[in-house]
């Protein structure tokens, strides 16, 4: 072989070794950044014991889900590798869907305290009470728990100046209770024409994590006044199931929902004339609009059957419930009709049978709810809608002591700027 050759042959050989090594370099440098990156949201803590494991001799580090963030992402930079990864997926389908590690969620990883920082465990934490727990040791074991929870009972009042939701933030309450009062009065009250000076008294109890507030647990008792008429709430149960109940002891509960979406405004109600605003002439409206984002939930405002699902030319997407021989509704101009809704298909009161949107004859993103009497459209918020079965016979003592507790505790609250000489004339009132 030429001297010349031999070099040749060197020289490639040189080459292909130094690929190699900076092949090696850089996956090594990739992986050593990666671990930086994710131990740049770690928050490292010792504590004694947590999510029922003994923390004695481990290294714990707290992190958040990033986006697009995978568990082998999470665990490869602490010693776990990609076989053991998958054994980890496919034992934790029965328990938890790996792929829906959502970002933004809390999570733990307790490593061994070697030099090698290997983990032991890896916990999800799906909300502030509930978590998953991955044993990552010699044999894998997943299984779901929950931070005891402590419950606080607390009262608060208001006065509507804007909105129930700017009402609450103005006093420093949590605006979940705005939908927790949506819940229990949407029978009763129409959150959408709520009026200023409306108000409200509640008591209800929150839970606790550690002394820190995670959630509201349930209102036990409420007075929301609307329209100077006042709307009593009292949590009961009748052996069954707890329900609210008013000072009577009629149900709140009805068998039509006051509106077809939680929260939004009224854009046009029910009138023999008014100006439309795409044909640009004066016709009956023979519905109630409700104007919300685009997407936003419609709800069927109560039991029955789908008789109509499908697209309109003016209409555009619509469902139509018939809920018994008398009653009908209607929802128009959805962006889409939720999944398995379709003619035959029964619903409940409550339920998702679509999405707000602007198809058909619209201006803007909204639903047109209709609502039919004997075949006969009308305004379905001058309609008196029977309430459910009241309280039982056999309960009526135990409620009328259950009110003697509360409605004088929800009498006696003050609302914001009230003094006492206030709340003697409210009393009297």
């Amino acid at each position: 072989m030429s001297t010349s050759k031999l070099l040749a042959l060197v020289s490639a050989a040189l080459l292909s070794a130094m690929a190699v090594l900076f092949m090696f370099s850089k996956q090594s440098w990739e992986q050593e950044t990666e671990t930086l990156q994710l131990a740049d949201s770690l928050i490292t803590e010792e504590c004694n014991e947590e999510f029922g494991i003994d923390l004695e001799g481990y290294h714990v580090e707290k992190g958040k889900i990033r986006n697009n963030q995978f568990l082998a992402d999470i665990l490869l930079p602490y010693g776990i590798d990609y076989g053991r990864i998958a054994r980890v997926a496919e034992k934790s389908k029965k328990v938890f869907d790996i792929r829906k590690l959502n970002a933004g969620k809390n999570f733990t990883l307790i490593c061994s305290e070697d030099s090698n920082y290997k983990a032991d465990f890896f916990i999800y934490e799906n909300s502030a009470i509930d978590y998953v727990v991955y044993d990552l040791r010699d044999t894998i074991d997943i299984y779901r728990g929950s931070r005891p929870v402590d419950l606080e009972e607390r009262e608060a009042t208001g006065v509507i100046s804007h909105s129930l939701y700017q009402c609450l933030i103005d006093q420093d309450l949590s605006p979940a209770l705005a939908m927790e009062l949506a819940d229990i009065y949407a029978w009763s009250i129409d959150f959408y024409r709520i009026q200023k000076e409306d108000h409200f008294k509640m008591v209800y109890t929150v839970k606790k994590v550690k002394e820190e507030v995670v959630g509201i647990d349930e209102i036990k008792a409420a007075l929301f006044v609307h329209e100077e008429a006042p709307f009593y709430a009292f949590e009961f149960s009748q052996g069954d199931k707890e329900d609210y109940f008013d000072e009577d002891g009629n149900s709140l509960r009805k068998a039509f929902l006051q509106a077809p979406l939680k929260f939004s405004r009224m854009t046009s109600g029910y009138t023999q004339r008014r100006f439309h605003p795409v044909q640009k002439r004066w016709k009956a409206h023979l519905g109630t609009d409700y104007a919300a984002p685009s997407g936003t939930p419609i709800m069927t405002v109560g039991d029955g059957v789908i008789s109509e699902a499908r697209y309109k030319k003016f209409n555009g997407n619509y469902v139509k419930v018939r809920h018994n021989g008398t009653f009908t509704t209607q929802y128009l101009h959805m962006s889409k009709i939720a999944s398995g809704i379709k003619p035959g298909t029964k619903v409940k009161q409550g339920q998702i049978i679509g999405y707000v949107g602007s198809t058909g004859l619209a201006t803007g993103p909204h639903v047109c709810f209709r609502f039919w009497k004997h075949g006969k459209q009308v305004d379905h918020r001058r309609e008196k809608i029977p309430p459910s079965e009241p309280i039982k016979s056999e309960y009526r003592d135990a409620y009328d002591a259950h009110l003697e507790k509360w409605r004088p505790r929800l009498d006696k609250l003050q609302l914001p700027g009230m003094g006492d000489d206030d709340l003697a004339l409210e009393e009297s009132n």
